[in-house]
């Protein structure tokens, strides 16, 4: 992608709330240990298979701008980690994913009716943990965002296959699958500090700003990233009927040519590496890659503008820094 500086090093962004993002982990594994021996055999897989830990980090290094200093951000950042984990065993599973960072998707390896039934124990334990804690307003916003999420996947898949989809049709699925719960870690965090209302909107438009250049970002990632760091398929959107921003971008600009090409990869789910080439070298002519990328900027640029009303401290910083990591993502 343009411009991107991949010095940014998110193990050093995460270096101030390592000691409570090791403690998410070994919660996520207490927490899905069972007598039914399966249920902590997949959580392990899980675990192993990495990850960012995003979600999380943001809530944590919210908590730590509001001054937090109690247990409860951990115990919440780790009900988000469930939330999202649930999510992408389910979405595996509806894209037909047989890949998830670089392993076998949980579906491939164990079955749909065994993942199914997985995603939905993650579901009930992140809620079950939240009611752990006596704070109604926090488990409502899970609500909330974890409604919106869902909402979101339904609404992908009624759009799954359409050419002719909009961009505001294409924002509307990323607001829903990512940025509202994006949005939702970082405010939980303001909202354990108890900040004012004017710093709890600061933090939650930081958020939702962030998660929208994040997803744009990983679409883009589809384009322009390797089989190796990408950790899946390349060009599995496009096979799996999900028309993203650049491709978007390039139907609007160069018509026939693209549209007959997007079309057969939709329709077919395949993709020759010949009809690969020609449909990135369309991307880079028409400028569809950079000008998505130029809106992962607009949006990280947001997310920084909304930490402004807090004062300059060194978790401000790391949180300043989170945009950049996020636009110079290659996996």
């Amino acid at each position: 992608m343009p411009n991107t500086d991949t010095s940014i090093d998110l193990d050093e962004i995460f270096a101030p709330i390592r000691q409570e993002l090791d403690a998410v982990e070994r919660e996520y594994m207490r927490h899905v240990q069972s007598r039914v021996e399966l249920i902590p055999e997949i959580g392990r897989y899980i675990q192993q298979g990495g990850g960012k830990r995003i979600r999380p980090a943001l809530l944590l290094m919210a908590s730590r701008l509001s001054s937090y200093k109690g247990d409860s951000a951990i115990l919440y950042a780790s009900v988000v980690e469930f939330i999202h984990t649930a999510t992408l065993v389910h979405d595996d599973i509806v894209d037909n994913a047989n890949l998830r960072r670089g392993q076998m998707a949980v579906h491939s390896r164990w079955g749909n009716d065994i993942t199914v039934l997985l995603g939905d124990y993650l579901y009930i334990k992140s809620m079950g943990l939240a009611l752990t804690e006596d704070s109604l307003d926090v488990i409502r916003l899970l609500c909330d965002v974890t409604l919106r999420m869902i909402e979101g996947e339904l609404y992908q898949l009624t759009k799954t296959g359409d050419v002719e989809i909009s961009e505001e049709e294409h924002f509307e699925i990323i607001r829903r699958k990512t940025a509202y719960l994006f949005g939702g870690c970082s405010q939980i965090g303001g909202m354990l500090g108890g900040v004012s209302e004017e710093e709890a909107e600061a933090l939650r438009e930081y958020g939702f700003n962030l998660g929208v250049a994040f997803q744009l970002v990983d679409d883009l990632l589809d384009y322009t990233a390797s089989k190796s760091t990408l950790g899946k398929p390349i060009g599995s959107d496009l096979r799996e009927g999900k028309v993203t921003l650049p491709v978007i971008y390039l139907l609007q600009r160069d018509g026939d040519n693209a549209d007959s090409l997007v079309r057969n990869v939709v329709e077919t789910g395949e993709i020759t590496p010949e009809r690969w080439t020609e449909l990135k070298q369309l991307l880079t002519e028409h400028r569809a890659i950079e000008s998505a990328y130029d809106k992962a900027i607009e949006h990280a640029k947001l997310a920084k503008q909304h930490l402004e009303v807090f004062p300059v401290t060194p978790e401000r910083e790391s949180l300043m820094a989170l945009p950049d990591y996020v636009l110079s993502r290659e996996h």
